[in-house]
């Protein structure tokens, strides 16, 4: 068996969290900061609190914005598509 591969302990390590609390846990490292603990996280305070993290509501509704520009920008039936490649092709041998 390998000795010294585990990573030292810290018993008395110390949490940060963004609300401003502080307490001790057993951990690998000595300090540890979060954003959200239980004195501050809606499951257990039973306040209602919005957590958006990076923004990922506005980036989902971004998505869904330019997904609906793209399906009523693009030609649904064969034939829609035929005539904007041919209007493609007029254009190109137009412009030579």
């Amino acid at each position: 068996m390998k000795t010294d591969i585990h990573p030292k302990y810290f018993p008395e390590a110390k949490v940060k969290c963004a609300c401003g609390a502080v307490f001790t846990i057993g951990a690998t490292k000595p300090e540890i900061e979060v954003e959200v603990c239980s004195q501050c996280h809606p499951f257990f305070t039973g306040k209602d609190k919005l957590i958006d993290a990076a923004g990922r509501v506005e980036k989902f509704q971004a998505k869904v914005t330019k997904s609906k520009q793209l399906k009523s920008s693009k030609p649904k039936t064969k034939k829609e598509k035929n005539l904007a490649r041919t209007k493609k092709l007029k254009e190109k041998q137009s412009k030579k």
